[in-house]
């Protein structure tokens, strides 16, 4: 029994030891230690909003259509889509404009990217700038 001990500790430390180092990501690398524009940022812009095949006019377009058909959950849906579009775009003004849809149509959630967007925009684009290169 000692000599099976023996191998399973070694394999709880190296589990304790992989969970320890953390990799940083690229947003966080722009971000630096600001926590608020990261939070307002990990769950609204795209990485890489080249491989959005819906233009922003377009994504508006079936949110507010689904918006008048009673489908708040599709238009929360397609106005988070335009949000991050607006995003990439760096319009300050429409990503407001769409994230306040989005929490108007789904009462209970709140977006942190509405507390502050000009900074979280400006991040954005220096992420953009940095690691979406042509």
């Amino acid at each position: 029994m000692g000599l099976l001990d023996r191998f399973r500790r070694k394999k709880k430390e190296e589990k304790v030891s992989v969970e320890s180092e953390k990799s940083v990501t690229e947003l966080e690398k722009i971000c630096g230690g600001d926590e608020e524009t990261y939070e307002a940022l990990l769950n609204t812009m795209f990485l890489d909003p080249r491989k959005i095949d819906v233009s922003l006019s377009d994504a508006v377009k079936k949110a507010k259509k689904l918006e008048k058909e009673k489908d708040l959950l599709r238009a929360r849906v397609w106005y988070e889509i335009a949000g991050g579009l607006a995003i990439h775009e760096g319009d300050v003004k429409k990503v407001i404009e769409y994230f306040s849809k989005c929490e108007k149509v789904s009462q209970g959630t709140k977006y942190p990217i509405l507390k502050n967007p000009e900074k979280a925009v400006a991040k954005a684009q220096e992420y953009y700038k940095e690691y979406l290169k042509d």
